[in-house]
Parts: structure tokens; C-alpha cells; sequence
């Protein structure tokens, strides 16, 4: 099993050689062009780079929610470059959170119940409410339990899915753009909030943005140009 409180030294996600490229009128489009990184648990790491440049790709390569042209992907131990979309999905599974610029909250869940289902996809989850309710009290937002997603803030929409990629205490966490809909104000303070979560668990954090300000805070900084690391 693997240990969610690694020590930085140990490695927790490595790409060794990576292309990523589609076919476009009738050629190859090169998207990645041989990335490399190696990532030690417990970190903060930032990738940024203009629009286009690939970061959001790479990130979703790094998470395993795509797949490599070639070159290889080692998240966990394990070698996801190799495996299919089912064997994928079951090694993110309670170890990988994600958190996204447009919230990806389902619209007839409350607050709590999107927490929640979190839990619940996992086998063998016990204590799930006690879980959420903790997990919604740890981004400030117990009196919003019963509330559904259209009567949430931005600001209080993405901290729900925060709390929602934190109550299984995830190894990594994945952040694309997770303040691109927020004004500056309730940014910062997602910002502190989610930094804070992940100090806590001892998780690692991998984010796309374009918030130089955001990738300053980070152990690691990686900028993407082009599809290449610059």
C-alpha cells in the first residue's frame, strides 16, 4: 500500500520522455513534446505557460485521465502509461483528488451529498457522513450542508469540490486553473485554503494556472512553451 505521508525524497509521480500529439488536417499535431519531471511526494508543484501551451494536457496525462502518445507515466508506484482506462480509474481511486476551473459539482446533489460520493464510489467506505460533514467544516462551510450548487457562490462552489477532493485524504492532488472563475478576493483565499488542506495531509499538489502569483507558492515551478519545458 501506498503511504499517503511520504517523506519528500520518495518519488510520487514521474514522466519520463513524454509526446502527446493528434491527428489535425491530415498530419500529426505535436501537443507534448518529450517531457520530463520527476515529482517527490509531499511537494507543491506549479506548471504554467500561455494558452496552448500544453499545461492542461500534461496535466491530465500526469493524472491518468489520458494517455501518452509515447514515453511513460509512473503515478504511485505504478506504471498508468501502460494501463487501460479501468485500471486507471481503480489506482486513482481514494488516492487522487482533483480539483477543476468549473467546479464539476452534479447540480441535484447538495453540498454534503457531492462530498460525500467521494466516499462513496470507494469499497468499503465506512463513516461517510461523519467524513463530509468534517471535510465541509474544514473549508468553512457547515451551514451550506443542504444547499445545492446554483445556490452557492463561485467562491463556495470550488471550496465544496475541494472539500469534496480532500475527504479521502488523496496522495496527490490535481488543480487545473482552480481559480480561472474566481474574482481576486475569493481566489487568495481558495488559495490558502487549499494549500493549507494539503500541508495537513501531507498530500502533493500539481496545478495548472496562470496565476504567477499562485505557481510562486509552490517547491516546484515548471513552465510549458510550445508543448516543451522551458
Amino acid at each position: 500500500m501506498i503511504d499517503n505521508h511520504k517523506t519528500m525524497e520518495n518519488s510520487v509521480l514521474q514522466a519520463n520522455q513524454v509526446f502527446k500529439s493528434i491527428e489535425h488536417a491530415g498530419s500529426d499535431l505535436d501537443i507534448l513534446r518529450d517531457i520530463s519531471m520527476d515529482i517527490a511526494a509531499g511537494s507543491t508543484v506549479s506548471m504554467t505557460g500561455p494558452s496552448g501551451s500544453g499545461k492542461t494536457t500534461l496535466l491530465g496525462i500526469l493524472a491518468g485521465l489520458d494517455l501518452p502518445s509515447s514515453g511513460s507515466i509512473m503515478l504511485l508506484g505504478q506504471t498508468i502509461s501502460t494501463m487501460d482506462e479501468d485500471e486507471r480509474a481503480k489506482l486513482r481511486n481514494g488516492r487522487v483528488g482533483f480539483v477543476f476551473q468549473s467546479f464539476h459539482l452534479l447540480p441535484n446533489l447538495t453540498a454534503l451529498e457531492n462530498i460525500s460520493l467521494a466516499l462513496e464510489v470507494i469499497p468499503g467506505s465506512q463513516d461517510i457522513k461523519e467524513k463530509s460533514v468534517q471535510s465541509l467544516e474544514s473549508v468553512g462551510l457547515s451551514d451550506r450542508a443542504s444547499h445545492l450548487p446554483s445556490q452557492l457562490s463561485g467562491g463556495e462552489q470550488q471550496r465544496v469540490a475541494l472539500a469534496r477532493s480532500m475527504v479521502v485524504n488523496p496522495a496527490i492532488l490535481f488543480a487545473d486553473e482552480p481559480t480561472g472563475n474566481l474574482d481576486h478576493q475569493t481566489s487568495m483565499q481558495i488559495v490558502d485554503l487549499m494549500f493549507s488542506l494539503v500541508e495537513q495531509r501531507g498530500s502533493t499538489l500539481v496545478l495548472a494556472t496562470h496565476d504567477h502569483q499562485l505557481a510562486e507558492r509552490c517547491d516546484v515551478q515548471y513552465r510549458i512553451e510550445a508543448g516543451q519545458l522551458v
